[in-house]
């Protein structure tokens, strides 16, 4: 899979997990927004290049990962109780009128069946009140394919999230890296332009 990295890292950036040549870290902006962010990650996706939830931990200053699972690691399901917690999913139930905004947002991070499960089988989820965002333009660029129209990569629904509750000049530079990360992609891929995978 081409978007699985060597195990000991060989060739690549321990931080971006891009080949060193192509490493994208000394261009990552750092945000420090008023949302804090959950990234639950899938355990399949920890070791893949194109992971854009390592960007979000990247560039955001009030963001942390965790990894759902992982063989013989349990979930610890208290960290989706703290209150104003919201799930940022398409199915996630809308707060009622007059909720303030969240204090702290849930991303999935996995592929839409990964992202689909966790939702599923963590009751927990199912009970915090959702943001949904917009599907993404038909034309917007793409490392990986989605079967799901409201699909989208992690850091850019992370960019959404917090275009819709800080506005659209605190999420540009999320979504700024995002593009400049398909670029570098594609590069290693020897295939700038073709966003067909």
């Amino acid at each position: 899979m081409r978007s699985r990295t060597p195990a000991d890292l060989a060739g690549r950036c321990p931080g971006c997990y891009l080949p060193t040549a192509l490493c994208l870290c000394a261009e990552v902006p750092r945000l420090d927004t008023r949302t804090r962010f959950l990234v639950i990650r899938h355990n399949k996706e920890a070791n893949k290049s194109t992971n854009t939830a390592r960007l979000a931990g990247l560039a955001l200053t009030q963001c942390r990962i965790l990894t759902y699972g992982a063989p013989g690691q349990p979930f610890e399901l208290s960290v989706l109780t703290e209150p104003g917690t919201w799930l940022l999913f398409p199915d996630a139930q809308p707060p009622p009128p007059g909720t303030p905004p969240p204090e702290r947002l849930v991303v999935l991070d996995g592929n839409w069946t990964q992202a689909r499960r966790m939702y599923q089988r963590l009751p927990e989820l199912r009970r915090l009140p959702g943001l949904a965002l917009p599907p993404p333009p038909p034309e917007a660029r793409r490392l990986r394919r989605s079967p799901h129209p409201y699909g989208m990569s992690t850091v850019e629904a992370i960019a959404g999230a917090i275009s819709v509750l800080e506005g659209e000049e605190v999420a540009r530079p999320l979504y700024a890296l995002h593009e400049l990360m398909i670029d570098r992609v594609l590069t290693a891929r020897g295939r700038l332009g073709d966003e067909d995978e």
